[in-house]
C-alpha cells in the first residue's frame, strides 16, 4: 500500500490569526455595533495600546532580569524551547522551534533557531529595555527552515527526544519531524514541500490546535473538528529506525511500511501511522489535548461545545468523566498540573481560566471548578503549569497580555496594607509586552522561571508578529522573607560605605538612609511602587530613600 500525502485543503487566502470568531448572524453583529457605540465615550478614557506599552517598557528595568525582544516578519502561531545544546559562564544556548505563517508569496516554514539565553543577574538592567521593536534580537539566530506542507498551528516536542516534533496544519493529519536529520531549505515562492519523517492519520476531518505530547512514552494526542480525541503511539518509528534488535511498543508495530517498488512519489512523504484509538464524545471541535503527567493512558480534552473531558483509554474510547458546561463560552486550552494530578487548568472565550480539581468531578456532567481566574479582557488562548513552581501557572490572551498567577495566594489574607483593587486574586506577575494578541508561549524546564511568547501582530501593526524570551525579576517570585534579608543585607553594607565616604569628605550622614545609587535597593523601591501584584508586606518595608 502506498503511503499517502499529507492531505491538504485547496490554497485559500490568508486567514484570520489565533482563535477563529464563529460566524455571527446578522441580529447578533447589529446588538454588538449598538453595544459598541455606547462603549465609546468609556474606550476614550482609557489609554491605548501605544500608552499602556510605553508605560510597560519604561518599568522593564525594574520588572525583569533578561529580556529579549525579536520582530518576526511573518507571525508564528507557536513557540517551543527544544534542548539545550551548551552552557557558558553567562548564558545557556538553546533550540527554539518556531513558525513562519505567511500570506502565499513564500512558503509557510517551521523555523528551528538557536537562541542564547542570558543566565539571572547578568544582564543589565539599563540594557534590556534598549531595543528596536522593528529589528530582530542578537540572541535568536535561525539555524534550519524546514518548508512546512500548509500552514503551522502548533509545535509540540516529544519530551523524551525534543529533537522529534509535531506539528498540527490546515489537514486532518499530524505530521512528525526529526528536525536534526531534516535538510535545511530555502524558502521561496514555488519551492517543494519538505517530507515529513512520519504522518499520524485518523481524523476525518481537519485537525488545527489540539496537539499534545506524552511526557512519559512517545504517544501523541490530537483533536479536530471531526469532534474527536485521536491517540497514536510512534515508539516504532523512534526505537526501530536507530536500533533494530530493540523491541517495539506493547502494542506492536503500527507503522505501515511500503513494499519494494510501492509508493513511487509518495513514498518519499514517510511512513504513515494509524491511531491507537479514536475517542468520541464531543458535540463540537475539539480545540485543546494534554495528557496526565503520570499516565499515557489518561488524557483530557476541551471543545468548542463548552466541555471538559477526561479519558482513560483502558477503559473504552467513551468519556471517563465529562464536564458540562465547564465555562460560559468555547473552550480554548487545557494544562495538567505536573506537579500534581489531580489539577487541571482551563481556558475560555468567557475571558477567565479555570482551575478544576478531577477528584470533584463527575461522570454525570457536574463539576465546579476550586476558583475562576479572572485578569483578562478577552478570550484566553493559552495556559500553562509552570515546571519550577507546582502553584504557579501562566495564561495568555487576545488581550496582549500574558498573566502569571500563584494559586497558594489565593484566599490569603493581607496583613499590612490594603490590596490593591485592580489586582485580581492570584495574580502576581503581568507580562504586557505584546500589543496584541499572545498566542502561545512555553515555560523553559532548562532555564527556571524563564518563558517564551509570541504575538500575532496583524490587528495591531498590519502583519508580522513579536517573539519575546523574557524572565521576571527574582525579587518578585521568590519568598518575601528571602528577598527583605538579602535587602537588609544589601542596605546595611551599603549605608556604611555611604558613612565612611560622608566623614571623609566632612558631611554627617545619616545611616538609617539607604544609597539610592544601590541598584539592587533602587529596584526593590521601584518594584514596591510600580507594580500592583506585589505582596504589601514588601511595600512595608520599602520606602523611598531619603536623598544623599
Amino acid at each position: 500500500m502506498e503511503s499517502p500525502q499529507p492531505q491538504q485543503q485547496q490554497p485559500q487566502g490568508p486567514k484570520k490569526r489565533g482563535r477563529k470568531p464563529k460566524p455571527k448572524d446578522e441580529k447578533e453583529q447589529q446588538q454588538q455595533q449598538s453595544a459598541g457605540k455606547m462603549k465609546e465615550g468609556k474606550k476614550a478614557q482609557q489609554p491605548s495600546v501605544d500608552e499602556k506599552y510605553t508605560q510597560w517598557k519604561s518599568l522593564v528595568p525594574v520588572l525583569y532580569d533578561w529580556l529579549a525582544n525579536h520582530n518576526l516578519v511573518w507571525p508564528s502561531l507557536s513557540c517551543r524551547w527544544g534542548p539545550q545544546l551548551e552552557q557558558a559562564t553567562y548564558k545557556n544556548r538553546q533550540r527554539l522551534y518556531l513558525s513562519e505563517q505567511t500570506d502565499g508569496s513564500v512558503p509557510n516554514t517551521l523555523v528551528i533557531a538557536n537562541c542564547e539565553v542570558v543566565k539571572p543577574r547578568v544582564a543589565a538592567a539599563e540594557h534590556i529595555s534598549q531595543f528596536n521593536e522593528e529589528a530582530r534580537s542578537p540572541f535568536v539566530k535561525k539555524y534550519k527552515t524546514i518548508i512546512h506542507p500548509g500552514e503551522v498551528n502548533r509545535i509540540r516536542e516529544l519530551p523524551q527526544n525534543s529533537k522529534i516534533v509535531a506539528t498540527h496544519t490546515d489537514s486532518p493529519d499530524v505530521l512528525i519531524w526529526d528536525v536534526e536529520t531534516q535538510a535545511n531549505r530555502h524558502a521561496v515562492l514555488g519551492a517543494t514541500h519538505s517530507h515529513p519523517d512520519l504522518i499520524l492519520t485518523g481524523h476525518q476531518d481537519n485537525a488545527e490546535f489540539a496537539l499534545a505530547m506524552c511526557p512519559t512514552e512517545p504517544y501523541v494526542l490530537s483533536g479536530g473538528k471531526d469532534k474527536s480525541v485521536v491517540l497514536w503511539s510512534i515508539q516504532d518509528h523512534i526505537t526501530t529506525a536507530t536500533d533494530p534488535t530493540k523491541s517495539p511498543g506493547s502494542g506492536g508495530s503500527i507503522i505501515k511500511q511500503n513494499k519494494p517498488g510501492e509508493g513511487n512519489n509518495k513514498a518519499a512523504d514517510g511512513p504513515s501511522v494509524g491511531p491507537r484509538g479514536v475517542f468520541c464524545g464531543h458535540e463540537d471541535t475539539v480545540e485543546d489535548v494534554t495528557f496526565c503527567p503520570s499516565s499515557a493512558q489518561e488524557f483530557c480534552s476541551v471543545g468548542d461545545d463548552s466541555c471538559l473531558i477526561l479519558w482513560d483509554a483502558r477503559v473504552g474510547t467513551s468519556p471517563a468523566v465529562k464536564v458540562e458546561k465547564a465555562h460560559n463560552a468555547d473552550l480554548h486550552c487545557v494544562d495538567w498540573n505536573p506537579h500534581d494530578d489531580n489539577l487541571i487548568l482551563t481556558g475560555s472565550a468567557d475571558h477567565t481560566v479555570r482551575l478544576f480539581d478531577r477528584r470533584n468531578l463527575t461522570s454525570d456532567g457536574v463539576g465546579s471548578p476550586i476558583y475562576t481566574f479572572e485578569g483578562h479582557n478577552a478570550a484566553v488562548l493559552c495556559v500553562q503549569w509552570s515546571p519550577d513552581k507546582s502553584s504557579v501557572f501562566g495564561s495568555s490572551a487576545e488581550d496582549g497580555l500574558l498573566n502569571i498567577w500563584d494559586y497558594d495566594k489565593v484566599g490569603k489574607k493581607v496583613e499590612h496594607a490594603p490590596r490593591s483593587p485592580s489586582a485580581p486574586a492570584g495574580l502576581f506577575f503581568q507580562h504586557a509586552g505584546h500589543r496584541d494578541k499572545v498566542v502561545d508561549f512555553h515555560w523553559n524546564a532548562s532555564d527556571p522561571w524563564t518563558i517564551v511568547s509570541v504575538s500575532d501582530d496583524c490587528d495591531s501593526t498590519g502583519g508580522g508578529g513579536t517573539l519575546q524570551i523574557w524572565r521576571m525579576s527574582d525579587l518578585i517570585y521568590r519568598p518575601e522573607d528571602e528577598v527583605l534579608a538579602e535587602l537588609e543585607k544589601f542596605k546595611s553594607h551599603i549605608v556604611s560605605i555611604a558613612g565612611r565616604k560622608a566623614k571623609g569628605n566632612g558631611v554627617e550622614n545619616d545611616d538609617k538612609s539607604p544609597c539610592p545609587c544601590n541598584p539592587l535597593w533602587s529596584k526593590m523601591v521601584l518594584l514596591s511602587s510600580s507594580s500592583p501584584f506585589l505582596t504589601a508586606g514588601w511595600r512595608r518595608h520599602t520606602t523611598q530613600p531619603s536623598p544623599p
